[in-house]
């Protein structure tokens, strides 16, 4: 080697010894930088992190909210009460394994190895945020996102939230095992349209319950969280599986799945199947909205959406169908008044079936038998019957004299009631005249007995105060209004030996959290048992040779019918040791004149024709199905029976002259005979439906004076 190359080679080294030197001085700056970044971090992470504490010291960990699931008495969904957004807490045996490995791949790949915070992550995003990179956001843990979920409401997004998350992490770590931190995570978050928590989301995008979703599907869930209107598999559908995809390779560079199988579910395509689980029409939707409004009555109707309650309730959809089917096979033309069945078990109070011609829908969900307020007619004269009866007037031996009356009463003014076939008996039994729905007579009774008892009589067996009904001789006629299900409930005090009960739709009440909470019947006791079997004497009497003969399908039924002014509503209430079913028949009439059910399949509809041929279908089925047997085959005899006592008035002393039209019975009742079998007595034939076409304008005077019998 020359000199001059020996030179050369010398001044190449000093180079190569200055750049190192100024590399290592370099080094050495950046590494104290960083040190001291770390350090000045610390000591502001840890001076944050004690502020924090005292102030998450007050906030509370709150229980995750879902909808209400409301379900028959079999245990089947009716239907979801949903909120603002839809949940369904769902256990963790119920999230497949591979939707658990999805989310921790792509959320949280270190979860199963921190204790709420992943320190790495942590740092880089504080450097990152330091420098102005906005890397924040990435240092979340899935137990920090469930804290920003349960304790914060997910808005604080500054470092002072973060560390907020971050501090509450760590004490949710120390009670709770990471299972049930990242199936409450799951439970949780937020997959887009409205659904929150991963049975919700599975529900919405593929129509089928989380446990049943695929690889691929679960893979696609799981990218949703980070941005779910960018990743909208229903409106986005290649950045969706681009997400996907990703999510499936991360899987496998963890060691959840191989790549060959990751590879083969990028393949298959998003599996998405549209579902309407929180949106669909319930089952029994007439019953799912009262009973739903119930319970809004009860925890807001804010909050039962957000309940997370289990209910079930007391309606039997197999007695639901045959009701309907009932309705259809009576009536079912286009042109046909609307109907509605309700069925009660009497010694529980509970609703078995709640139905109309209506189909229930989202614009139509007005229910006829809880809120259409119509004139009972006939069917109120058993209130006045048992205001009767529970004085001791006996209803065999008592007459009265059936006839025009036309009077002004020093009480209650003019008083004008007469007959559509302005025809009368005469002379005749309480007995006969129920059976003939008399309301010459039952005006003259309810004058005896003053209309404030025979109202009072009704609130005692279950017609509800709100209802207000009239204080006038008219009352007994049926002059003030009710629904279907209060009269089904006054009539229970009658089937079930005079004990009141009160309507009962749910049987128990599952919360989230906490004690079951059941649902017992209510009962009162309203009537003697002696009262209310001498009552029921007559009211089978009516169904074996009265206004009700179509109801007669087996022993034991006891029964009335009603029909208003003008053919305007008709009713059957029919009643059996164990059920109580009431049927109604009219024109809505929400707006205009009313419309009179004068011609109907060619007839005038009186409540012993249609609801009555409705009833008798319906509790054919109901009492020929062993699954609804009664246990109780007949009234049993009293342990109170009534004691009779002498009663007279001037109605009752009034004797009409004779006519060729007149009528005089006199039958005498006691109260060992059981309803069922045939009473020692011989009620007259009552007369047909009126064939005359009735007035537009209603009666004066008490109301509906001339109101078809029965």
């Amino acid at each position: 080697m020359t000199y001059l190359q020996a030179k050369r080679l010398r001044k190449k080294r000093r180079r190569q010894q200055r750049r190192t030197a100024r590399l290592r001085v370099t080094l050495l700056v950046v590494l104290g930088l960083i040190g001291g970044i770390v350090v000045l971090g610390g000591l502001a992470l840890n001076r944050e992190i004690r502020t924090v504490a005292q102030e998450t010291a007050r906030l509370n960990i709150k229980t995750l909210g879902q909808n209400t699931a409301i379900y028959d008495r079999y245990g089947h969904l009716l239907g979801i009460v949903a909120g603002e957004q839809n949940r369904t807490i769902v256990a963790s045996s119920q999230i497949p394994p591979d939707l658990k490995q999805a989310t921790i791949a792509i959320e949280d790949k270190r979860f199963y190895q921190h204790h709420g915070i992943d320190y790495v992550r942590l740092a880089g995003a504080a450097f990152h945020d330091v420098v102005g990179a906005g890397g924040l956001q990435g240092a979340s843990t899935i137990t920090m996102q469930l804290m920003k979920v349960l304790a914060l409401n997910g808005t604080d997004q500054s470092l002072n939230g973060k560390l907020k998350e971050a501090y509450l992490a760590v004490q949710y770590e120390k009670s709770h095992t990471k299972d049930q931190i990242l199936t409450n995570y799951l439970n949780s978050v937020f997959y887009g349209h409205n659904a929150v928590g991963v049975e919700a989301a599975s529900l919405t995008y593929f129509n089928r319950n989380v446990k049943d979703i695929s690889l691929a599907q679960a893979a696609l869930l799981a990218g949703l969280p980070q941005a779910p209107t960018e990743y909208d598999p229903f409106r986005n559908g290649q950045v969706a599986r681009q997400r996907r995809n990703e999510v499936l390779q991360q899987m496998a560079d963890q060691g959840f799945i191989s790549q060959q199988t990751a590879a083969h579910a990028e393949l298959a395509g998003l599996g998405l199947n549209p579902g309407n689980a929180y949106s669909a029409v319930p089952k029994e939707g007439y019953f799912f909205q009262y009973v739903k409004q119930n319970l809004e009555r009860t925890y807001g109707q804010a909050r039962l959406a957000d309940q997370g309650l289990k209910v079930y309730t007391t309606i039997d959809p197999n007695l639901d169908a045959q009701a309907k089917s009932a309705i259809n096979q009576v009536l079912g033309q286009p042109s046909d008044p609307e109907a509605a069945v309700v069925m009660i078990d009497s010694r529980t109070g509970a609703i078995r079936a709640m139905q109309s011609t209506q189909s229930f829908s989202i614009d139509n969900q007005f229910n006829f038998v809880t809120q259409a307020l119509r004139q009972p007619g006939s069917t109120f004269k058993p209130f006045v019957l048992t205001t009767a009866v529970n004085r001791g007037i006996n209803p065999y031996t008592t007459d009265y004299t059936s006839r025009p009356l036309n009077f002004v009463s020093p009480i209650w003014g003019p008083i004008a009631v007469q007959t559509y076939s302005n025809s009368y008996p005469g002379r005749i039994s309480i007995l006969n005249a129920t059976l003939q729905s008399d309301n010459s007579v039952y005006t003259q009774m309810t004058l005896d007995l003053g209309p404030q008892a025979v109202v009072n009589t009704a609130y005692l067996m279950g017609i509800p105060r709100a209802r207000g009904l009239p204080v006038y001789p008219s009352v007994g006629l049926g002059s003030g209004v009710v629904t279907p299900l209060d009269m089904a409930t006054a009539y229970s005090a009658l089937s079930n030996q005079g004990k009141h009960v009160v309507p009962l739709s749910v049987t128990k009440i599952v919360p989230p959290t906490g004690p079951v909470v059941l649902s017992r019947p209510v009962l009162r006791r309203v009537l003697s048992d002696g009262v209310a079997y001498e009552v029921t004497k007559v009211l089978h009497e009516n169904v074996l040779a009265g206004t009700g003969t179509a109801a007669n399908i087996a022993p034991s039924i006891a029964g009335k019918t009603g029909t208003t002014n003008n053919y305007v509503d008709a009713w059957f209430m029919g009643y059996t040791p164990c059920y109580v079913t009431a049927v109604w028949m009219g024109y809505p009439n929400a707006s205009g004149a009313p419309r009179y059910m004068t011609d109907v399949h060619g007839i005038q509809v009186t409540g012993g024709s249609f609801p009555a041929r409705i009833w008798a279908t319906f509790m054919r089925n109901v009492l020929s199905n062993p699954a609804y047997a009664c246990p109780i085959a007949d009234y049993p005899l009293p342990n109170n029976p009534v004691v009779w006592k002498p009663f007279s008035s001037a109605f009752t002393q009034y004797v009409a002259p004779p006519t060729k039209t007149s009528t005089s019975t006199s039958t005498t009742g006691t109260t060992t005979t059981a309803p069922g079998k045939k009473p020692h007595t011989t009620p007259t034939t009552p007369k047909p439906p009126p064939t005359t076409t009735p007035t537009t304008k209603p009666s004066t005077g008490t109301g509906p004076g001339a109101t078809p019998p029965g």
